[in-house]
């Protein structure tokens, strides 16, 4: 399965990512490469917990692009 995240830098250090298909759903590291390894096991967990409970397990529907504007 594919999961969109959003990669943030956290203002004391390190950067934290959210789900935004899976509400509630983030994790964090000291680099993105760690953030991201975190948050792919934070995922799985949170599938599980879904499957576990018999509840649909959320899709990702999310299309990113990035945008450039004059400032």
């Amino acid at each position: 399965m594919h999961y969109t995240v959003v990669v943030h830098a956290d203002e004391t250090g390190g950067y934290w990512v959210e789900v935004p298909a899976l509400p509630g759903c983030a994790s964090q590291g000291e680099t993105v490469d760690e953030a991201l390894e975190n948050v792919r096991d934070a995922i799985t967990l949170y599938l599980q917990v879904l499957q576990e409970d018999g509840a649909p397990i959320p899709q990702d529907d999310e299309v990113v692009f990035r945008v450039t504007v004059a400032a």
